[in-house]
Parts: C-alpha cells; structure tokens; sequence
C-alpha cells in the first residue's frame, strides 16, 4: 500500500473498477467514459489474460483492490435505488442490500449506515453540492418511489407491510445523517411537498413520531397552506373510515388520528406555542384550526343530511367524535389547549348554519329532546362536557347566545344534554332563566325573553325528575306578585305582547298552560290578560282543542300532543278510582268538572266509566264509586238505567262486555317491547358503571318510553293530593295490570343492573346512575304504583323474595330517601293507623320484626357488592331468608363514604337502624357484649364479602365495623331502652325464632343489665326501676292503641294490646312492680309528694289526649281508659288503695284512685254511632267499652271493684288497726268517691262470700262496721222484694236508696210493683235519692247500647225504667217532697247534692232535660201553682234541652217508642193527673223533635196559670239564654208584664 505504482498499475486499477461496476449494474457501462478516439477497445477474455499473466498477487495486493472498488462504487451508485434496496438475491458478488438492511446484525447495520454516508459525501464534493441537499433529495424521492409503488387505490393513508419495511430502514438511514449533519430538514420538507398527491399519510406520521421532520416542519414549509389544509382534511377523513373498518392494522390508524388530532389542537389552540420564524406567526395556528374546523363541518353537514348505520360518512363520523375523549389529550390536558379546543368546537356547533328562526324553534324544539337526538351528537356532547365545567358550560352558551347567530337545534340540543348529563347544571340553568328574565323586563330585551322561554321548554321536556316542569316553572314566575313582570305596565305590555306572538307558533299544551295557570295581573291591567286568553282560545279552536274538553287529569307540564278526550277519559276514571279507593270520598276533580265542565264529564268521563260488564259479587272500588256519584246526583239516571240493564246483559252475554275497549295486544306488547330494549341497553353499559353520561343517556331514552309503554301520551305528573294513599294492609293494584307489569320491569331492570355494575365495582365507585333511574321511576305518576308493588313484595311476599331481588330493593330504598326532598309523603291507612310518613319512614314501617321470618328479611342479605358468581352458591333456603336491613345500611355506608353525614340521615330511616341493632341484640348472644377497640379498629368492608351462607359472621362484621358504630353515637340512630320496647312489644312468642328459656333471658338482660344501667341522655334508665316500669307501661299503653287498630276482630273481645306479643314484656312488668314493692322505699305508700307512678303515667296521658265530645274522640279515650284499667287489674290490687301510713289514724291514701275514678272512669260517655257514620266500625269497641267499666249507671264494673277491695283487705293486713284501716278508708269513699260503695253494692252477692272468707281468715273478726253498714243496706233492699215488712233503712240515706234502686233494676215486674207499694213509708231523703238513681237508670237504658236483645226487649227496658220513675215521683208528689232541685245540682252544693253530683256521669247530668221531659205526662197539675220555682226549672230545662239538640247531642239517645197504650192509661191512671196531662199523653214515636215540641207546648199552656212568685229571677235566666225561641220568651215576657201591671192597679191593703 506504501510503494508507488506506475502507469500501468493506475490503468489496472480503473479496469477493476470498470468490471466492478459492469457486474453490479450493466447500466454502469454507459455512464463510464470510454478511451479516447481512436484507441483500440480490448475484449473481456483479454482484459483477463493479461491480468492473469502480468499480474503477481504481492503482500498489499488485496487491500488495494478493494479500496479501488470502494472509489468505483462512490463515483458510479443509483442513490435512490440504494437507500430503497432491503435485500437482494443470495450471490457471492458485492451487494449492498444486506448492508442496509434492518433486520441484519447490529454490526452490518452500522456498516451500512456509515458505508453510504461515506459514498454521499464523495458523491457530493464530486458534484459540488452540499452533502445534507444530496441526501435529502435523494430521500424525498425514495420515499415518494415507495408510496407510489405499493399503493393498490389512489387514495390510500396506509402503507403495507412491505412499505414499512423499507420505510423503517430509509428512517434509520435518515437518523444516521441527521445525527451526523448530513440532512436537511428544510430541502427534504420542500421535496415532499411537490409531490404531495403522491405521499401518503401514515408516512408522514412516522416521519414525525421517529423524528426525521415534525409535522410543524412539513406544514412551516409548504408555499400553499390552503392546498395543504385541504390535502390533510382529505386523508384525515379516509383515515377515520379506514378505522372504523375492519382490517389488522386498525390500531395504526388510531393511534395516527390521536396524534394528527393532538398535534393539531396544540398548535392551534396552544397560547405560548413555539412559532418559527419562516412563517407568518399566525398562519400555522391557523392551519390546524382549519383542519380542525373542516372535519367538525364536515361531521355535522353529515349528522344534518342524515346518516345511515355502517355507511362510510357514519363510520367517518363516530370515528372522529371518539377523538374527543380524555385517552386523546390525557398527554396534554394539564395545558389549556384541550380547554380551548372544546370551547371552540362548541362555539362551532352551536352557530353552525344559523338558518333556522326563532318561530322554528317554538314549533319544533319538542322533536329535539334528549332521547330524540342523534346518537352521535349526545355522544360528541358529553365529551365535550368532560373537560368543562358546568359552570364554563352555562356562561360559555351564554356568550354565544349574545354574540353570535346561533343555530337553535343545536342549542336547545345541547340545554337537553346539559341538564340530563350534569345534574350540577340543573340548577345553573335555573339561575341563568332567572337572570335572563330580570334583563327583559329591565330593558323590554325579546332576545333575553325568548332565550329564556326557549330554555325553560327545552329543559322542561326532560322531565320533573331534571328539571321543573313548564307549568310549575310558569306558574312560579308569573303566578304571583314577586314576578318581574308586575313592576310596571310596560313590562306587562312586553310580557303579553310576546305571549301573543307566540301563539301563532307554540303547541297548544302552552297555551293551555297560560290560560289555566295565567300571570298575576292587577285588576286595573285586567284587559290584557282577557285579550290574550281570548286570542289564545281562538287559536285552540283553530286546532280543535277545548279547553272544557281537557282531562281532569291531563298534565300540563308536559309539551306532547294533546291527548283527545276518548283517550285521556279512561285514565280519568282510572285515578279517579285510585283516589276514591283511598280516601272514601268523590274526589275533587270529579266534582268540579261534573259542574264546570259538563261536557267533559257528560261525554266522556261518564261513558268511559260506566263501560258495561260483569259485576262483581262483592262491590269493588269501581262500582262504590259509581253508587256515590249516584248518591250524589252526579249520573244521570236515564245513564245509570241502560249501565244496570246493560251490565245484567253482560252477565248473560260475557264474551260481548265492554265493547270498543278491548286493545288490541301488539298495541300493547309493541311500546313494552321498545321499553324492554331500552332496559336491557342500561343492562350492557353497566360494564363500566362509573360512565354516567353513557348511562344518563340510556335512562332518558327509558323515560322517553315509559310514557307509551304506561299507555299514557304525556307524563301525568300531576296529583290531586300532595300525598300517596296506601294501604299497607290491603295494598292493591286493581285493574292497573299494565302499570304493574312496567314496575315489575322497572324494579326487576334495577335489581338486575345494580348486581351486575356491583361486579365491576363497589357501590361508590358506581357513579350516580342508580339515584338518576331511581327518579325516572317516580315520574309518569308511577311512584304510587312502584311504592305499592314495593309494599306488596316487602310486606307480605318478603319472605319468598330471591337474594338480588332484596339487594336492589334495599338499594332503591336508599335512593327513594335520598330523593325524599322532593317526593311526596306517604299516607298511610286505611286501616291502619292513618298518619303521614317520608318514604325512609314508609319502608320502615314495611319491614316488621314479629316472626322469625319477618325478622330475617329485616336482617339478613349478601353485601351489595359481593362477586355476583358467588350467589350461585347461596342455598335455596337462604335466599329466601334474605335481610333488607343489612343490605339498606351496608349500601349506604359504602355507597356514601366519602360524602357528609348528612345524606345519610336523609336515606336512612332512624327506625331502619334501630331495627338493625334490636335483632342483632335479639338474635345475636355475642353482640351483647361491649366492643373492644380491636373489634373495631382493623376491620374494613372485606369481611361483608362473605358466602351468604355465613349470614351471622356478615351481619357481625357490619355491627362491629368503626363506621357503623361511629354512627350509631348520633341521638337519633341510638337504640333506647323505649324503641327497644317497641319492637319486642311486636314480636308473636309462638312464632318467635327464640324459644320461653331464650326470649326470657334476652329480656332480662336488655332491662337489667343494658338499659337499666344506661345514662337517660343515652336512652336508659339511669339505674332507677322505677323508671323503667315507668317507660313500660307508657310504651304498652301506646302499643295497645296502635295494634287495636291494626288487629281489630269483630268476633274477638279487646283484649290487652290487640295481640299476643306483649304478654312476656306484661310479664316482666309484674316483675319489675313486685321488685318495687318489696324493696326498700315501696312505692305504695304514696307517701310521695309525687305519687305512685302508674297514676302519674295515667295523668300525663290524659291530659295529652284530645279533648273534644265527637264520636272518634271519646272512643278513643274510652279505649285508653279501658288499657288503664287492663294494667291496674293485672297489678298487685295494693296500687289502687296503698299501703296505710305510719302517722295516726291509718288510713291508707286512695287519693290518686279516688281521681281516676271520679274524673274518667265515671265520666265515660256512652255513645252509639249512627249507622251511616264512617266510626261504624267501631261501634262493637263502644259497646265492649262499656261493658267493661259502667254496667249500670252509677255503678263501676265487677272486676274493678273486687280489686278496689282486694287492695284494701292487703292495706288492713298491713296496719296495726286493720278494723280501723277499712272504716277510714270508707268512710273517705263516702265523701271523695261515693261510686266505689254504690259498686259494691250492685256486685254484692258476689263481693261478700270473698270479703267475709279473706277477713275471718286473716284477721279472726267480724267484719268491720262500715262493711257491715253495707250489708245491712243490702239486706234492706232486699226486704222490699220479700212479702214481709220492710227493714228499716240504715244511713246514710243515698246508700240506701241505691241499694233499692239495683235490686228495683233486677227484680221482675211483679215484684217491683210489690216494692214500690212498700215506697211510700220512707223518709223524704231516701224518696228523693232513689228518684234521682232512678233518673240515672232511665238515661242509662237509653244510653247504654243492650246488643243481645231485640228492639222489643230494648223498649221492655225502658218502658220499665220510665214507670218507676213516675211511680217514685208520683210519691214525691203526693207527700209534697221538692224534687226539683235533684235537675239544679251544681259543685257548689254541699252536703247530699254533692254527693249525688259525684254519683252520676257528666253526661247524664248534661241529659237530665230529657229525663225531665220523659216524665210530663206524671206530673201533676196542682205542683205548678205549688212550687214557686217549678216554672223557672222547667224553661232551663227546655233550653238545655234545645241546646243538646242542636249540638247533636240527643241523636244518641232514643225515647221509647210507640208506647203502648197500656202505659198511657196507667200514665192517665197516676194520682193528681188532670186535664192537661191527657192532652199531653200522646206518643212520642221515639223522636227527640216530638219532645222537644211536646215540651214547647207544655211552657206555652203552663205560662199563663202559673203565679207571680214564678217569675222571679226569669229576666236573668232569658239574658243568658239568648233568642232561642222567640215564641216562648215572648210569652214568658208578657206573661211577666201583665202581673206587673196588675199589681200596680190594684188596691193596698192597708188593714
């Protein structure tokens, strides 16, 4: 290599060279330049030979040869052709194919690379051009060489296998030179672009991501930026074709258009982009914004012409709206261009071909709802609104509105979209309405005005459950004087004057809307609320809608058609039977339209109510309904004559029934089957529940569905009443069976979806769809419904319900208290007990504890978020056994985690907790114990995902989990020894899942070791047992008046609490009262200022009762009054007389007894409910009632009496003077409480055989003197039904007539007459208080209700009760005793008057007038001019008696009627009987008006015989009494004028 070679060695070498050449390429031979002219050209063998033979092959011979060749190769290469070869044929010549080649060896690789970086610079300083311009032409051209040489179709954006082959090692090359300076950037970017047509775009893309030329640089470049735009809009939208196609290199062309539209929005929508100084500064923003810009246009010219399924432009467009997503600009979203470019996209929507006007919108913004928007533009909304908040999203349209032309189906497209997606917007737009309304009327703006009504109707068609409806919103707005449009007469101009150019436009829903719910006006502006409701009514008439002609029920709210009235008349009767189901009464719409809107109500309500069939045997709501509108003379009866005789036709002819109101099934089935589409299209989003936008649109598709699946046109979101009727006994769905089967779908689809999105993820992670298909449920009037079918799964089939079936129930009862703000309350009854309750409230009161069964679907369920594969495992028996509790708590602990305590109180019922918490206590031995902080500490909501057949370690893991006992420290989730009464109160003992020995010891710790010992703050009873008895007793009275209610039988006596749970809580009250007894501060003493606390429960109780003398109230006080006594019997009898105190004498204190006794007891009322009253059904109540306190009048019932002298033989046995214990103790009852001695008289017979037995027993002796004194009152009286002579009467003289009267009530009719012959020796005092029991007894036999006998028999005992009456006053009358006063008595009467008050009830003191007025035809004529003060007893009377009947009072009573005309000639018979009372001797005929007129005509004919001394003090008593019968004051009056003016007439005795 060092020597020097001659001549002959250089022309050796070039003829290598030449050979070299000659092999590698023939084509080499004519760009080689041959010899000069002349020379001689040598053959090939010669060249050769002579290399052969002058040849010699020396020690640097090789080297030189090769570099000789390499220098050939560099002066005679095809530079494209190289850069393009990948791999040539298997031959042993020179080839450079596998040197460049990318899949060779690391060291061939580099070889390569340096190898033809070599050759270009050679090549280069041979043609005197810079290296980087040689390489970088050479590389444009091979690259545009590969494009057109693979491409099967001119417009292809991707290359082949093949091509990216050879275009994955040009790019190595290019990087090789680039790293070394020897490419431009600039020059190849030139290159290119003058072939553009033939480059392709996927080449481009790996130019820019393997950074050869960014795609900044190829666009900086190019001279034509609008031939480029249009060249990158083009391929763009093959490239989104391409994708959407199905070939194996989609996942290329994503991530290409991902990147095209990444680059793109940085660059033109980046603030601080990087510009390069070759270009103007705003033309390459502008570039990619006009890329940009023409791929929008062209999406939506393409949404705008209508696109079909699986075409290319449809496929073009889903595939570029998929760019528009958070995997595109997740690598750029922390910078604001992604912001930027979704602001303007929407700009770009919204004004896009602002062709349609105002009037079209108003006409035909109800086609463009949510459900009816093309699917892709709901899709290109939502991801839209991901980056944007609903704040930027309002203001953003805002601006638009205001600044731009506006294309208005996109706007109002968008309002749909906004407040179905974004429930946070929901209130935005409301606000915004509200601006938009105050700056119309501040400025007469029509543009701010129609904005906001455009919005409001669009927003509104979405439904109550996202946004008010129209007619509320309008109402709301205008409807009273805060509105804006009352300010000033110009802004009612400008409100009424754009209301009636919209009629013209607007659908007749509206207008109906403005008429029926029309803007407050003042009276003096009232001309232009007329003109625009009469120009409104001409418009309807135009359309053929009547106002008159509406339903009763239509919604308004609602922007559908209107429904024509043979339609809607058939869901009017519906509701209208609902209603009158469950209120009893006509409902009020009913009753208005029969008189406002006859036309309605004639043609077609009535017709579709009194559609002909069969009738039931047992009327049913629809036939009540139709008796009371006919009660009410609401049907005519020419129309209800051809419904009877058209019924008895349908009972012979059924297959003809109700003709023309048979529906066709696929009209039916069709909408069903659409709904049942849409529910399972929720059911395959729930893959990815967190997606709410996704899932939000699925559910308004369901609730644009439900309406023609329910059969209804509109949304019938309107209710008579603010609350839902239900009966939780008898709930029913009668004659909805289409309604029920939509529930049953929708209830089954939420169960369905909530399992299935619970295996993806745990419930709060689920994102809000489940609250979003919650509200959907109670729009169309279906929450009425759904909470029925609710009542009837939960209630009553809970037992029998599947594991998923309890999970979503619980769930959805979750939801429904989450939306409790704005559901109606529900009312719940008949018959139970009516009262409103909030829908958490309501579930709480579904779910009872009372079997064993109950209690386990309150408890027991499988976490919600359990692996939906593991319910495949739960056993039979316990999928049925499901508890709601648990799934309720579980749910919301998880579901609301991260939100404020506050959600929690609104979807959890406190009841539910405490439910929780009873039957973990109850059913649960190791709950009972405290937690320890480590029971606590480390648990979290893993161990709830337990098989369901480990149900008790589940429900464990819940009640020892922190968040859960966290909670239950708030007051009102806290189990207090009260609400655990209430609920064990419940359970049934023989149907209980613990057995005697178990539910005994439970209730033993519960009161001893739990709540006895808690602080009252926390529920408990602060160690005190009293207390605790106290708290008993109140919750078992409370008890026994709900379940009386409930548990009413008619062929059962009420017994102590209605039902037999409460027996072993009765049990261990008897047991915590013998505690107090025996301990060492008894509390019967009654030593206490306080007193004993049974009776201070009964105090506070009655005093907390209503107070009133309608029927429902006394029976209900009668009823508590009855539960008193219950508890006083089955205590030791010692509570109601009290042990004897210490001091001298020891008389035991009654006191508190002695109260109960003569305020309630004696004062029960006995009232008989007429038989048309609603109270009918508790007359049996009334009766037993009485029966069971006041058998007699004036007289207590057996067993209270027996225990009232029980107690006091226990308070002798404990004196030191047992003797004088009893006559103290009764002679205070002579005093305080007569009643008790005129008891034991009545129940005597039976009384002494015990009182003499337990006295000799106990105490060796004769009874004591105030017992004997009643013995002998008893022998007395029945002296007078013995043939001998009367004993005499011991004293006082009251208890003796009281005996007499008992034994005159039990005696036959032949002895009472024998008895009352024996009357007349007596003495005065007795004769006057055996009249007035006398009078008591004829009131009682009137009052008091006989159900085991006849009307005869009932007549026999009055008959007889009035003749004994007048036979005693007949012997008042004859030996002249005033009886008068016994109808004067007043608490201010001392001594016998005092006595007899305390005797007798306050009501039969109130009737004493009619007694008096029973007993005219005994009076005689002779004591009117006798007794001065007769004529001033009987005019009060007569007044009081005239009140009662006009306070209804006497509508209880009945005198007898039809007497016999026996009893008038024994009346016409008496003693002292003139002419006067013959005339007044006719019959009654049982009518308290006959009376009343009886007793008028008596004043009248007795005012004028009777004498001056009468009439003293009558001014006063007429001043009182008012005008009540001007007839009789007027005669009263002059009567006492004329003896004034005799007296002044007449002359003086002066001697």
């Amino acid at each position: 290599m060092g020597r020097q070679r001659g001549p002959h060695a250089a022309s050796r070498c070039w003829e290598w060279e030449c050979g070299a050449l000659t092999m590698a390429d023939p084509r080499g031979l004519d760009s080689v330049s041959g010899p000069a002219p002349g020379a001689r050209r040598r053959a090939w063998a010669e060249l050769l030979a002579g290399r052969v033979t002058r040849q010699k092959p020396g020690p640097g011979t090789g080297q030189k040869v090769q570099d000789s060749a390499v220098r050939l190769l560099r002066s005679h290469l095809d530079w494209s052709g190289l850069l393009l070869e990948v791999e040539g044929p298997p031959c042993k010549k020179l080839c450079l194919g596998p040197l460049i080649d990318h899949d060779g060896p690391e060291a061939c690789s580099n070889l390569s690379t340096s190898f033809i970086g070599s050759a270009l610079r050679d090549h280069a300083s041979q043609l005197g051009v810079p290296v980087a311009v040689l390489s970088s032409q050479m590389a444009a051209s091979s690259i545009v060489r590969m494009c057109a040489a693979g491409a099967e179709h001119a417009h292809r954006v991707l290359l082949d296998t093949e091509q990216r082959k050879k275009l994955s090692s040009l790019i190595e090359i290019t990087q090789y030179l680039l790293a070394h300076s020897m490419f431009s950037r600039l020059f190849f970017c030139q290159e290119l672009w003058k072939v553009q047509n033939s480059l392709s775009l996927e080449a481009l893309w790996r130019l820019h991501v393997h950074n050869v030329v960014s795609l900044w640089e190829l666009l900086e470049s190019c001279a034509d930026l609008q031939a480029v735009v249009s060249w990158l809009f083009r391929n763009l939208r093959l490239l989104c074709e391409q994708v959407e196609a199905p070939c194996q290199h989609t996942d290329i062309a994503r991530a290409m258009l991902s990147d095209f539209v990444r680059i793109f929005v940085l660059m033109g929508f980046q603030k601080n982009s990087d510009l390069r100084r070759n270009v103007e500064p705003e033309q390459m923003p502008q570039v990619a914004r006009d890329v940009l810009e023409r791929m929008l246009l062209f999406a939506l010219e393409a949404l705008a012409a209508g696109l079909q399924e699986e075409s290319p432009a449809h496929k073009a467009v889903s595939c570029w709206f998929s760019t528009f997503s958070g995997q595109t600009f997740g690598s750029i979203i922390s910078t604001d261009a992604p912001k930027r470019f979704f602001s303007h996209t929407l700009t770009q929507i919204l004004t896009h071909k602002p062709v349609l006007r105002v009037s079209d919108a108003v006409q035909m913004q109800r086609e463009w709802s949510f459900a009816k928007m093309p699917p892709l533009l709901t899709s290109l909304f939502r991801k839209l609104f991901v980056i944007l908040s609903p704040e930027e999203l309002v203001g953003h349209l805002q601006e638009v509105l205001e600044t731009h032309e506006v294309n208005w189906q996109h706007v109002l497209s968008c309002v749909s979209t906004l407040v179905i997606c974004l429930p946070e917007a929901q209130q935005l737009v409301h606000d915004w309405v509200a601006r938009l309304l105050a700056r119309a009327f501040e400025s007469c703006d029509l543009d701010s005005m129609v904005t906001a009504f455009l919005v409001v109707r669009q927003a509104a068609l979405e439904g109550p459950s996202v946004f008010p409806s129209y007619a509320d919103w309008f109402q709301a707005s205008f409807g009273s004087a805060r509105g804006s449009h009352g300010c000033s007469k110009k802004a009612l101009v400008f409100l009424f004057k754009f209301l009636s150019d919209l009629v013209p436009f607007e659908g007749a829903r509206y207008m109906q809307v403005h008429i029926l719910h029309p803007p407050l006006v003042p009276n003096k502006y009232r001309s232009l609320l007329t003109d625009y409701i009469t120009l409104a009514k001409t418009r309807l008439a135009d359309l053929k809608v009547s106002i008159e002609n509406m339903g009763l029920y239509e919604d308004l709210s609602s922007a559908r058609d209107v429904t024509e009235p043979h339609s809607q008349a058939p869901q009017d009767v519906e509701k209208a039977i609902l209603l009158f189901e469950h209120t009893g009464k006509i409902p009020v719409a009913v009753m208005e339209a029969s008189i406002f809107r006859r036309p309605y109500y004639l043609s077609h309500f009535l017709p579709a109510l009194l559609t002909p069939r069969v009738l039931p045997r047992v009327p049913d709501s629809r036939a009540a309904f139709i008796e009371s509108l006919k009660r009410a003379d609401k049907i005519p009866s020419s129309l209800y004559s051809t419904y009877r005789h058209a019924c008895s036709t349908a009972e012979k002819n059924p297959e003809n029934t109700a003709p023309g109101m048979k529906v066709e099934p696929n009209c039916v089935d069709e909408p069903l089957k659409l709904l049942m589409i849409a529910l399972g299209g929720l059911r395959a989003a729930m893959t990815d529940p967190a997606q709410y936008d996704v899932l939000s649109a699925q559910i308004a598709v369901i609730s644009e569905r439900l309406g023609p699946a329910l059969g209804v046109s509109e949304d019938d979101g309107s209710c008579e009443a603010s609350k839902i009727q239900l009966s939780v006994l008898a709930p029913e769905l009668e004659q909805q069976e289409q309604k029920v089967r939509v529930v049953d779908l929708l209830l089954t689809s939420f169960c369905q979806n909530l399992m299935a999105a619970s295996s993806f993820a745990p419930p709060d992670r689920q994102g809000p769809w489940a609250a979003r298909f919650t509200m959907t449920m109670c729009g169309h009037a279906l929450l009425p419904a759904v909470l029925t079918r609710l009542c009837q799964l939960l209630h009553h089939q809970g037992p029998s319900l599947s594991a998923s079936h309890v999970l979503g129930l619980a769930a959805l009862a979750v939801h429904l208290g989450e939306s409790r703000s704005v559901l109606p309350e529900v009312h719940v009854g008949p018959p139970a007990p009516a009262r409103d309750l909030s829908i958490p409230e309501f579930f709480n009161s579904l779910l009872t504890c009372r079997t064993a069964e109950s209690s386990r679907l309150c408890l027991k369920s499988v976490p919600v978020y359990m692996p939906l594969s593991a319910y495949r495992i739960i056993p039979a028996r316990l999928c049925g056994g499901t508890w709601f509790c648990t799934a309720a708590i579980s749910y919301s602990l998880c579901k609301f985690s991260s939100q404020s305590r506050d959600i929690l109180y609104c979807c959890l019922s406190p009841g539910l907790i405490k439910k929780f918490q009873f039957l973990v206590f109850r059913l649960f031995s190791e709950a009972r114990d405290p937690l320890s902080q480590e029971d606590t500490a480390g648990l979290a909501w893993k161990p709830l995902g337990l098989p369901s057949m480990d149900w008790q370690r589940a429900a464990l893991c819940l009640w020892r989990q922190r968040t859960f006992q966290e909670l239950l420290k708030e007051k009102q989730f806290h189990l207090t020894y009260r609400d655990w009464l209430q609920l064990e109160l419940e359970i049934q003992p023989e149907v209980d899942s613990l057995s005697d020995t178990e539910r005994r010891d439970f209730h033993q710790w519960a009161i001893h070791e739990h709540f006895l010992s808690q602080p009252a703050a926390a529920g408990g009873c602060d160690g005190d047992l009293e207390t605790a008895c106290t708290v008993l007793v109140d919750v078992l009275l409370d008890f026994c008046q709900s379940s009386r209610s409930h548990n009413h039988s008619e062929n059962s006596d009420l017994v102590l609490g209605g039902c037999t749970g409460n027996r072993d809580i009765f049990s261990r009250l008897q047991e915590m009262a013998a505690d107090l007894e025996q301990g060492p501060a008894a509390p019967y003493s009654h030593s206490s200022s306080r007193g004993h606390f049974l009776f201070r429960v009964f105090r506070r109780r009655l005093q907390a009762l209503a107070s009133g003398w309608d029927v429902a109230a006394r029976l209900r006080k009668q009823q508590e009054l009855l539960m008193y006594k219950r508890v006083l019997l089955s205590l030791p009898p010692l509570v109601l007389v009290g042990s004897p105190q210490v001091e001298q004498p020891a008389a035991p204190d009654c006191d508190e007894f002695f109260h109960l006794v003569n305020s309630e007891l004696l004062n029960l009322s006995r009232c008989r409910p007429c038989p048309s009253s609603p109270l009918v059904p508790f007359s049996l109540a009334c009766t037993v009632l009485q029966r069971n306190f006041c058998s007699q009048g004036g007289a207590l019932s057996h067993d209270i009496t027996v225990h009232f002298f029980r107690g006091l033989l226990n308070a002798c046995s404990q004196s030191r003077d047992p003797s004088l214990t009893a006559n103290l103790t009764l002679t205070a009852c002579q005093t305080k409480c007569p009643i008790v001695l005129t008891s034991a008289l009545l129940w005597w017979p039976r009384l002494e055989p015990e009182l003499h037995c337990r006295w000799r027993r106990c105490f060796q002796g004769p009874l004591p003197p105030e017992l004997q004194r009643l013995q002998e009152a008893q022998q007395f009286a029945q002296s007078f039904l013995s043939p001998d002579t009367a004993a005499p009467a011991p004293g006082p003289a009251w208890v003796s007539a009281a005996a007499l009267h008992f034994v005159i009530q039990q005696a036959g009719k032949e002895s009472v007459e024998s008895a009352l012959e024996k009357l007349d020796c007596q003495r005065e005092e007795l004769l006057v208080c055996l009249f007035f029991f006398s009078l008591m007894g004829l009131l009682s036999s009137h009052l008091t209700p006989h159900i085991r006998q006849t009307s005869s028999a009932k007549a026999g005992d009055s008959l007889k009760a009035l003749h004994v009456c007048g036979e005693i006053l007949g012997f008042l009358q004859k030996r002249k005793i005033s009886w008068l006063v016994l109808f004067q008595l007043t608490e201010t009467d001392a001594g016998l008057g005092r006595v007899l008050l305390r005797l007798a009830p306050d009501e039969y003191i109130r009737l004493l007038p009619l007694a008096f007025y029973s007993l005219l035809s005994y009076f005689d004529k002779d004591a009117l001019i006798r007794e001065n003060a007769f004529l001033h007893v009987a005019v009060d009377m007569y007044m009081k008696l005239t009140c009662l009947f006009v306070a209804g009072e006497t509508s209880a009573v009945s005198t007898p009627a039809n007497r016999s005309q026996e009893l008038q000639s024994q009346a016409g018979a008496g003693a002292g009987l003139g002419t006067f009372s013959s005339q007044m001797a006719h019959p009654t005929n049982g009518d308290p008006v006959g009376l009343i007129r009886k007793a008028r005509l008596f004043l009248l004919q007795s005012i004028p015989q009777c004498p001056k001394k009468s009439f003293s003090n009558m001014e006063e008593l007429l001043a009182t009494s008012g005008d009540w019968d001007p007839e009789v004051s007027t005669a009263l009056l002059s009567r006492q004028q004329a003896v004034s003016d005799t007296d002044l007439y007449q002359e003086p005795h002066l001697f």
